[in-house]
Formats: structure tokens, C-alpha cells, sequence
């Protein structure tokens, strides 16, 4: 995390300065966004490191030990802007607020101001500096011996949760989490999410830990809320006191910390969330994501529950069968669907909302979110009648909310809302002292429209004009040719000489302007008193408008699975408690998203049955091995969602862990190759896979010695089949690993189609029986546009090490079948095939080996015969058959 250069010490500093100094002192992790009038100013090294951050001018301000100050700023009414910038780099930022208004203080003393905010990526409830669609948590790790204390929350949206977790089960809770800001001991390694470690925090002692959590819930015990370890309650209050830090002592509305327990959740490491690309792409992004492919979702806290929902699969079949009862009652009742889904068009972010109001951070906008959300709310329950199943019950149970807080929202809030309370948020009618306030100083325009034609007339000048100065109030203004004129009145007092006129005034305007100000000032005391009563009564109902909310994400992820599966290219699969897994016309949802409208996907099945559990695949690149593993994987994760599948029909045991090793990735800045990373994965999935587990992996061994890959593929797959005895899909080239299916009892072989048309290959990415009997490497090679002498080449090549390597693919030769005779002599080993020990070029040889006499035309044969005459020497050619016989 960056953060700002060192700042010199505060002796012989200006009294303003001083303040800055002590701020700094407080916060030197972040850069302090010191409030000076309608500006947030930096300086010295946090001027310098936000400058280049922003992009924005660096300039100086004063000397401060007898050097200038570095100093940028940016203004207030733009700064979430900035922020946002400096929180998505990494920064920490510290917001100095002046604590005086400077128009009613009085003496000589510098304005009093303190850090009333800390910023930081876990902890933001702006709605410009958070993304709709998705959580933004905070987590706490605590370790003890063996174990960790995980307690994770959302100051946005007030979720919070905790766990108890083994040491080695970390990695794969952080890629579930996700987590945008992490607070962890120093000791405590992050792996690839270093750089989200926020500063260290102390532990407090478990019995102090339990009994402050319990009193922040008020509560007379932490078992209240559910069966806590004492490192899941040390975390958890380690996570609300960062978050008490970063408010100044406020705490958001937060939902009860609930225990998450060790089960009910499909586990997958990062390496596998990165690999299948549930929530973000290898890039970064969201285009090209699961998510993306299935978000049917019309809110923003929809797509927050749908996103939770296929990070954290279940592993619990009733559970499961729950959210799919939700989403299939609805696609058998489409009208009450379309009732539905136009109330959520409706619903704005409410729990947002809420969490702003709670910090003091809200604005009108979030009570018109609340407003809104209440109607839409209404329209909702009223769209669910009938006998509905458990979660939609719960759900419609959960949205009538506060009628009278409700109606009161109806009446004082205007239509549309506006972004500012002194824009005329509180609407007309409402309060009858504000409408008066109001009158009194939106008539100061008729008084003075009024008055400012009795002057003309009365001082002889038309072109006199009253206009209001910030310093010198209500005054006149009239042109140089009727200066002296006015002068000449008594009743009035030159103020202002200007280059084309000057400005005067009077008793009357004095006496006009102080009532037009009193009466502005008293309006808007009176705005601010009656949002506060309003901003009151909603937090009142904090807590029901908070299940609200969530009921309506709930019935938007419902609706979502709905629209997916109603086309009826989408099924609900059937999972059980058992090791079944049987998937019928599989297809990959993000791939078959992308190719929509050009191409149609080619489904398969899958069949990883007890007796068939192995399914050891085959086959040349660009076939389709990887989506294929991709898709089951995918399914499973959708499967135990509660989601559709993509396929015609579905039947999967619950899988507990899931594990993807599919494509080639380095991690050079910790000094690990592509090839030790695989085998860092692979070394993974051998430790933790189960029988419960599905592993899906491509091309493992490939990235070393043909002989040494096709070694530790073997050995691999064998301790998969053995010792694992988990689900597996095995991709490999090594077809000579299809000779294991008479020892591997649960193997089944199958291969990728390819079929061979007139010279070339197609692709038909099917999934038949059988294993494929070679790579076709060198025909892909042709369809990349590598040149075709160096393709030709490569065939010569091919065929003569396919030749010598002809005993290694025998099955007598293979150690698996062969007879272990401890007294034998070991055979002389055969040097290894190098260029020079391979035959020379030879293009008649090439040419030759090219050509597939089966697949040629008459045409295309005798064209080929012309060619390799061509590349005979002209002295072994005979004279009379230098005669071209067109001729």
C-alpha cells in the first residue's frame, strides 16, 4: 500500500500549521485532507504523493523552517472524486474538518479542526467510492495455534460475519471474502493479497473481547447471537474497533455477528477461483465472468446477494433445494414473475442508504432511497398471493415495513429529491414554520424587484440596478453617467467606486438585507431540524428496514434464476447427498454468452459415477479440453448456488471441495516458473482432495521433459484414482496414459473428435468414447499460420522420434506392466534424440511426409506428383522424362 513521505517536525509552526502537524501526528499512514475554506489541502510529502496520484498542479504555500511548503489541494464539493481515485491506489486518506462556521466565530484564533473521518478501502459508504454490485469487506484475522480467527464485515451494507478456520484453509477464505482491506499481525503471511493489509491492530484478550461485543449488541452475552470461538470474538471486535477509528467513534448499523461454522460451504482455492473466473477475470474485469454470464439482477443489492451466492456455494442439499424452490415457483408463475421484477425496477440501494444515515453521512437522496424502496416494497408483497415456498415466505414476510414512517417520507420529502438539503429537499406543505421561513425569504426577490423600481424613479436614474454584494450586502449599482447624481441624495452612502460605475447604500437596504438573511438562516436551521427528525424516525426503524432490504436482494436473485432458466435452455439439477455426478448436454455458460449470435455451443455430457469416477480425456489442442473441464466445474459451483444449470438435465452428489488446474501461469515475482506453479497446485489438490471432491486438470507434466511429464502425470492420476479416490476430469496429451484403463478400475477414457477432411483437421468439440491415438500438434500448429516449411519440418520430425520413442508407448515396456525383476541388469539407457542425431533436411523427404494420399482429389494428387519431380536433382532425372507431358 503507498503511502506519503515523512514530514519535517512541527517546531515554529504557523498556528494553522500546528493543527496539521498534530493531525499528521495522529494519521501518519494517510494523507490528511486538511478542510481551509472550500478546499481540502495537502502538504509536504502528502502533497507531493497525492500530486502525482491526481495528476493535479503541485504548488507552495508559506515556509515552514525556512523552506517553502509543498502544497496541492482539491476542492470540496468535488472531492469524492478524488478520493475514490486515491482509495482505488491504495492510499489511506485522514479528513480534517473545520469544526467552526468562520461567518459567526469570534477572537483571532485559527479555526478549530479535527479528523472526523479516516477513509480507507474497507471501511467507504460513499456511493461514488463503492461498486454497486458487489460487498466491500473488512476483514480481521486473528491466529492462534493452528487456527484463525476470521471476522469479516461491510460498513456499507452492516453484514457481518465470522469463522473459525484452519491455518491451511486460509488462502481459500480469502478468495471467498474477497476481502478490499485486510487486518492482520505482521506474522500472519497474505500470499497474493499483501498488498490489501492494513496497519496492525492489537488483540484484545478473549473474556474483554466477549464481554464489549455482547455490550455493543446489548446483549448480556456473546452466545446470544450463536456458538463463537474465542479467536472468532477477538476478530470480531477487532474489526468494530478499527471501524470505531475510522468514524471517530460512530459505528455503522450493523447486522448481529453470525458464527458462519467450518461446513455448509463448497471450498475453492484461489488458484481455482482464478482459474474458473467466477467474480473477475484473469484481466481484472467482470465482462468475461460467471457472474456476468448469469446476472439477470435489476438492483444493486441483488447482484451483491447473486455474487455471494456463487462465491460461498452450499453443501447442504435442503439448503440448496431451498433457493430453488424460490426461483422455480416463480417460473411457474410468470405473472406474479412480471409483477415482481417491475416492483425491483423500482428499489433503490436501501441498505446503503441506511448506512450512510446511521454514520451522519447521509443526504436527502438516502432517505428518498428509503422512500422508494418502501413502495417498492409494497408492490412487491403485493405481486407474492398464494402458498409460496420457505425463502419467498420469509422474504414477503419481511416487506411490510413501517407505514407511518413510510407516509411521512411521502409527505415531507419533494419529488425528485435533489442531491442538496438547501435545494428544496423538504417539500412545500410539510412543516408550516419552514413554509414560512420560506416565504419570507423567497419574497425578498419581489421586495427587492419592487424597491429597485421605486429608486429609479424616485433618484430620476432607469438603469439603477439592486443586486446583492457577498461583502457589502444588498446595494446599488448605477453607471458612471449617474454617479454624481446620486451622490448628491443624503439618504444614500457611496461604498464602492467601480471602473464603469460605483455602488451605494441605504438605511433601507441595510435594514432589507439583515431580514432577508435572518430569514434564509432561520429557513435553513429549520430544513436541517426537520431532516434530522426524519433521518431519526428512520433509524428508529432500522433494524425492520434492514430486513426489507435484504428481503428485496433476496427476491431479486430469485427473480434472476427465474428469467435464466425460463428460455428452457437452463435446468434445475437435482443434488443429493451422494457421490452421483451425471450431467446431460453440458454447456460453459460464460463461453456460450460470449459466442451468442454467431455460433452455436456444443454440449456434452459428463459421467463421473461411482464406477466411472476418472474420466481420463484426450485429444489435440484447440478441441475443447479446457471449456470442457471449465463447464463441469462451473455447473457444480451453480449447481450448489441453488442456480440453474446450463444443461438439458443434471444430477450432482454435493461436492465439498472443488479444484481447478486448467492453463499456464508463472508468479515470477516470487520467483516461481509456470511449471512450479503447477506443480504447487497440483501438490495442493493431492493434499486436500476427498472423496467428496472434484478435481478437474489439464495438461499436467507439460511444462518439463516428455519423459518426466509423462511420468508425473501418471503418478498423479494414479493417486488421484487411489489414494484420493475423488472425482476426476484428466486432461492430458499423453494418450499413452488411456493403457492404464485395465488397472485403474474407476477409469473411463475418452477423447475430443477430430475429424480430417481433405488434408485438414476439424475440431468438432464432441466428447466421445475412446482415447484419441495422437496430438495433432503439428496440424494446429498449420492453423496458427506458423510457415509451412517449418510445419513440414516438424512432420519429418515427428515421424522419426515417434519411431525411436516406438518402445516407450509399447505396453510391454511401460513399468506398469512390466514384471518387477529386482535381479535384472538395468538397460543401457538410450541417448537422448538431438538435432544432430535426428536425419538431415531433406524437402523431397518433407514434401513427401505432407501429404495424405487418402484425403487427395485426382487433381490435387498429380499437382503433388509435379511437386516432388521438381525436388528431384536434375541428374537422377531421366532425359526423356524431362518432357512435360502436356506437352
Amino acid at each position: 500500500m503507498p503511502g506519503p513521505a515523512r514530514s519535517p517536525a512541527a517546531e515554529g509552526a504557523t498556528p494553522a500549521m500546528a493543527q496539521w502537524f498534530a493531525a499528521k501526528a495522529d494519521h501518519p499512514d494517510a494523507l490528511v485532507f486538511f478542510r481551509m475554506g472550500d478546499f481540502y489541502e495537502l502538504f509536504f510529502g502528502d502533497a507531493e504523493a497525492a500530486a502525482a496520484a491526481l495528476d493535479i498542479a503541485l504548488t507552495k504555500r508559506g515556509e515552514h523552517a525556512g523552506e517553502p511548503i509543498p502544497m496541492c489541494g482539491v476542492p470540496v464539493h468535488a472531492a469524492e472524486s478524488y478520493l475514490a481515485r486515491l482509495i482505488r491506489r491504495g492510499f489511506r486518506v485522514a479528513v480534517a474538518e473545520q469544526m467552526e462556521d468562520p461567518k459567526t466565530r469570534t477572537g483571532k484564533t485559527p479555526i478549530r479542526r479535527e479528523v472526523v473521518r479516516l477513509i480507507t478501502p474497507g471501511t467507504l459508504t460513499e456511493e461514488a467510492l463503492l461498486e454497486p454490485g458487489r460487498p466491500n469487506l473488512l476483514l480481521a484475522l486473528v491466529p492462534t495455534e493452528g487456527r484463525i480467527g476470521a471476522a469479516w464485515l461491510d460498513v456499507s451494507t452492516g453484514a457481518f460475519e465470522t469463522q473459525a478456520l484452519h491455518a491451511d484453509a486460509l488462502p481459500a477464505a480469502l478468495g471467498r471474502i474477497d476481502p478490499a482491506e485486510i487486518l492482520a499481525p505482521a506474522v500472519l503471511p497474505l500470499g497474493e493479497w499483501e498488498g490489501r493489509r492494513a496497519p496492525e491492530q492489537r488483540a484484545t484478550p478473549a473474556a474483554v473481547a466477549r464481554r464489549r461485543l455482547a455490550e455493543t449488541f446489548h446483549a448480556a452475552s456473546l452466545d446470544a447471537f450463536g456458538n463463537f470461538s474465542d479467536v472468532e470474538a477477538v476478530a470480531a471486535l477487532q474489526a468494530l474497533d478499527y471501524v470505531r477509528a475510522t468514524q471517530a467513534g460512530k459505528l455503522p448499523l450493523l447486522s448481529r455477528p453470525a458464527p458462519l461454522g467450518e461446513a455448509g460451504r463448497l471450498e475453492l482455492d484461489g488458484a481455482t477461483r482464478a482459474s474458473l473466473e467466477i467474480l473477475r477475470a484473469r484481466d481484472g474485469g467482470t465482462t468475461h465472468t460467471l457472474v456476468a454470464a448469469v446476472q439477470r439482477t435489476l438492483t444493486a443489492a441483488g447482484a451483491r446477494l447473486l455474487a455471494e451466492w456463487l462465491a460461498a456455494p452450499l453443501t447442504d442439499p435442503a439448503a440448496i433445494g431451498a433457493r430453488q424452490e424460490s426461483w422455480a415457483w416463480l417460473l411457474v408463475n410468470p405473472a406474479a414473475a412480471t409483477a415482481l421484477r417491475a416492483a425491483l425496477r423500482r428499489a433503490p440501494d436501501m441498505a446503503r442508504a441506511l448506512a450512510r444515515l446511521s454514520l451522519g453521512r447521509g443526504g436527502p437522496r438516502d432517505l428518498g432511497a428509503l422512500r422508494d424502496g418502501l413502495a417498492a416494497a409494497a408492490e412487491a408483497e403485493a405481486a407474492l398471493e398464494g402458498t409460496l415456498p420457505a425463502l419467498l415466505a420469509e422474504a414477503r414476510a419481511a416487506l411490510p415495513v413501517a407505514p407511518a414512517l413510510r407516509a411521512e417520507l411521502n409527505a415531507a420529502l419533494a419529488e425528485p429529491v435533489p442531491a442538496r438539503l438547501e435545494d428544496g429537499a423538504i417539500a412545500t406543505g410539510f412543516d408550516a414554520e419552514l413554509d414560512a421561513e420560506r416565504s419570507l425569504r423567497d419574497d425578498s426577490r419581489r421586495v427587492v424587484a419592487t424597491l429597485q423600481l421605486d429608486y429609479a424613479q424616485k433618484y430620476g436614474v432607469a438603469s439603477l440596478k439592486i443586486r446583492h454584494h457577498a461583502q457589502l450586502g444588498y446595494v446599488i449599482e448605477a453607471p458612471a453617467a449617474a454617479v454624481e447624481k446620486l451622490r448628491a441624495h443624503p439618504d444614500l452612502t457611496l461604498r464602492q467606486g467601480m471602473a464603469n460605475g460605483a455602488r451605494f447604500s441605504s438605511p433601507e437596504l441595510s435594514d432589507l438585507d439583515r431580514r432577508i438573511t435572518e430569514a434564509a438562516d432561520r429557513a435553513a436551521v429549520r430544513e436541517r431540524a426537520v431532516f434530522a427528525h426524519l433521518v431519526t424516525a428512520a433509524l428508529h426503524e432500522s433494524e425492520v428496514l434492514a430486513g426489507c432490504a435484504a428481503a428485496l436482494a433476496l427476491l431479486d436473485v430469485a427473480q434472476s434464476a427465474a428469467a435464466l432458466a425460463a428460455p428452457g435452455t437452463w435446468c434445475r439439477p437435482e443434488v443429493t447427498d451422494t457421490a452421483a455426478f451425471q450431467v446431460t448436454a453440458g454447456r460453459h455458460p460464460v463461453v456460450e454468452a460470449a459466442l451468442a449470435g454467431t455460433i452455436a455451443f456444443v454440449p456434452n455430457d459428463c459421467d463421473l459415477s461411482p464406477g466411472r469416477r476418472v474420466l481420463l480425456l484426450t485429444g489435440p489442442n484447440m478441441a475443447g479440453k479446457s471449456t470442457y473441464l471449465r463447464q463441469n466445474a462451473l455447473i457444480v459451483v451453480l449447481a450448489q448456488a441453488g442456480l440453474p444449470v446450463p444443461a438439458t438435465a443434471a444430477r450432482i452428489g454435493v461436492v465439498d471441495r472443488l479444484f481447478s488446474r486448467v492453463g499456464a501461469s508463472d508468479d515470477l515475482a516470487r520467483g516461481r516458473s509456470t511449471f512450479m506453479v503447477e506443480m504447487t497446485e497440483t501438490a495442493a489438490i493431492l493434499h486436500q482432495a476427498g472423496p467428496r471432491s472434484l478435481a478437474v486438470i489439464d495438461e499436467i507434466g507439460r511444462g518439463t521433459a516428455t519423459l518426466d511429464g509423462l511420468a508425473i502425470a501418471w503418478a498423479v492420476l494414479e493417486a488421484l484414482h487411489n489414494a484420493a479416490r475423488c472425482r476426476v476430469i484428466f486432461a492430458t496429451h499423453f494418450h499413452e496414459l488411456a493403457r492404464l484403463e485395465g488397472e485403474l478400475a474407476h477409469l473411463a477414457p475418452y477423447s475430443m473428435r477430430v475429424k480430417e477432411w481433405k488434408g485438414e483437421v476439424v475440431f468438432l468439440h464432441e466428447v466421445a468414447a475412446g482415447a484419441a491415438g495422437r496430438s495433432w500438434g503439428v496440424h494446429v500448429a498449420r492453423l496458427a499460420g506458423v510457415p509451412a516449411p517449418v510445419v513440414r519440418r516438424a512432420g519429418t520430425l515427428l515421424a522419426a522420434l515417434e519411431r525411436r520413442a516406438g518402445d516407450l508407448t509399447d505396453a510391454g515396456a511401460l513399468p506398469l506392466f512390466a514384471a518387477a525383476t529386482p535381479a535384472a541388469a538395468e538397460p543401457e539407457p538410450r541417448p537422448p534424440a538431438t538435432p544432430e542425431t535426428l536425419p538431415p533436411a531433406d524437402p523431397l523427404r518433407e514434401e513427401l511426409a505432407a501429404i495424405d494420399p487418402d484425403c487427395l482429389t485426382p487433381r490435387e494428387a498429380l499437382e503433388a506428383l509435379y511437386r516432388l519431380r521438381a525436388l528431384l536433382p536434375p541428374d537422377s532425372v531421366p532425359v526423356t522424362a524431362r518432357i512435360d507431358p502436356v506437352q
